[in-house]
C-alpha cells in the first residue's frame, strides 16, 4: 500500500485542481511554481512527500511549453523527494493530433511528449478523451483516459426542450465518438464529408452522410481550437435544412478567431467542460461550461485505494 494521498498543481489550470480538491475533501500541496526572468521554470515542493501516494494535476493548455515543463519539473522535483507513486493527471493532453507520421521527416509529438512524462517520474497517467485513442499506446505506464461522453449527452437528453436531435460528426475521424454519443441519447447519427481544397491548404465540408432535414443537430467533437471545422459544419448542416444546430466538444481550447467565429455563427449553445480553463473574455453567453472535476476525483480515489476506474463507464 502506498501512503496519504496528496495533490499538486501547476499553473495551468488551478481552478480545476482546487475543484478536484474540494470532492475530495484533500487541501492542495503547497508548492512552489515560478518562472525566472529568463524563462527558466523553478520548482520547490514545502512539504514532506516521502513515500506518500503523490497527484500532479496539470492540463496541457495554453501556454502549453510552459505547462508541459511545469508537470516535467514539478513530477521530478517530487521523485527526488522520495514520493512513492506519481500518477501525471492531465485533464487536455496537448499534441494529440501529432499521433503518426503522415508526411515525409515529421516528428510523432504525442509519442515524445509521452517519453518526456514517463523519464519525468510518473508511474501512471490519468486523462481525458484523447485525439487519438493509440496515444495511451505510447506510454509503457499504465494509462487511464476517462471520457466526458456521458456527461455531456446527458446534458443534452435531460431538455425537455430539445427533439428530433440528430447527432453530427464534423468528420469521419469523429464518427465512432459521435456514434457513442448518439447511443447515449437513442437518437440518429450523420456525418459530414469532408476533402482537402486543390492547394491542399484547407478543407471543405461537401456533403452530409445522413439526414438531418428539420433535426436539431449536436456537433460532436473531443476538441473546438480555431473554431474552423465546427463553424464550417454548421453552415452546411442549416443549408440542407436543420432546424438549429448545437456542439459540444469536451475540449476547449479557443485559439486564435474560435470565439468570434463562434460568436458569428449559427450554433445555438456550444457545450464544453473545463479540462481547459476559459477565461472570462472568451465566455460567450451561447457557452455553456460543466465541470469534469467529480469524474476526476473519483478516479483519483479509485487509483490511490486499488479500485477500477473502468467501472466509471459501465
Amino acid at each position: 500500500m502506498y501512503g496519504q494521498p496528496m495533490l499538486f498543481t501547476g499553473n495551468a489550470n488551478r481552478p480545476l485542481a482546487e475543484a478536484i480538491s474540494l470532492h475530495l475533501g484533500i487541501p492542495l500541496g503547497v508548492a512552489d511554481v515560478t518562472e525566472f526572468s529568463n524563462e527558466n521554470i523553478f520548482v520547490r515542493i514545502k512539504e514532506v512527500v516521502r513515500e506518500q501516494d503523490i497527484f500532479v494535476i496539470q492540463s496541457l493548455c495554453s501556454p502549453v511549453n510552459t505547462s508541459i515543463m511545469e508537470l516535467l519539473i514539478m513530477m521530478d522535483a517530487l521523485k527526488r523527494a522520495s514520493a512513492a507513486r506519481i500518477t501525471a493527471v492531465v485533464p487536455y493532453y496537448a499534441y494529440g493530433r501529432t499521433d503518426k507520421k503522415d508526411q515525409p521527416r515529421v516528428p510523432i509529438t504525442a509519442r515524445l511528449l509521452a517519453d518526456m512524462i514517463t523519464v519525468a517520474g510518473a508511474n501512471r497517467l490519468l486523462t481525458m478523451d484523447l485525439h487519438a485513442g493509440q496515444i495511451q499506446g505510447f506510454f509503457s505506464i499504465p494509462v487511464d483516459e476517462l471520457t466526458a461522453l456521458r456527461m455531456l449527452s446527458d446534458y443534452f437528453g435531460q431538455s425537455r426542450y430539445l427533439d428530433d436531435l440528430v447527432v453530427v460528426a464534423p468528420d469521419l475521424g469523429a464518427a465512432k465518438r459521435a456514434r457513442n454519443f448518439a447511443e447515449k441519447l437513442h437518437v440518429p447519427m450523420a456525418v459530414i464529408e469532408k476533402r482537402r481544397d486543390p492547394f491542399g491548404v484547407r478543407t471543405v465540408a461537401l456533403s452530409i452522410i445522413g439526414d438531418v432535414t428539420r433535426k436539431r443537430a449536436i456537433i460532436v467533437d473531443d476538441e473546438i481550437d480555431t473554431a474552423g471545422s465546427v463553424v464550417q459544419a454548421a453552415e452546411l448542416l442549416e443549408r440542407m435544412g436543420a432546424r438549429e444546430v448545437y456542439a459540444t466538444c469536451t475540449h476547449a481550447v479557443l485559439s486564435g478567431p474560435a470565439v468570434e467565429r463562434l460568436r458569428a455563427s449559427n450554433i445555438k449553445e456550444v457545450v464544453v467542460t473545463d479540462t481547459i480553463p476559459v477565461p472570462e473574455h472568451k465566455r460567450l453567453p451561447k457557452i455553456t461550461i460543466r465541470s469534469v472535476a467529480p469524474l476526476f476525483a473519483e478516479a483519483i480515489e479509485r487509483i490511490h485505494s486499488g479500485g477500477s476506474v473502468g467501472a466509471l463507464f459501465r
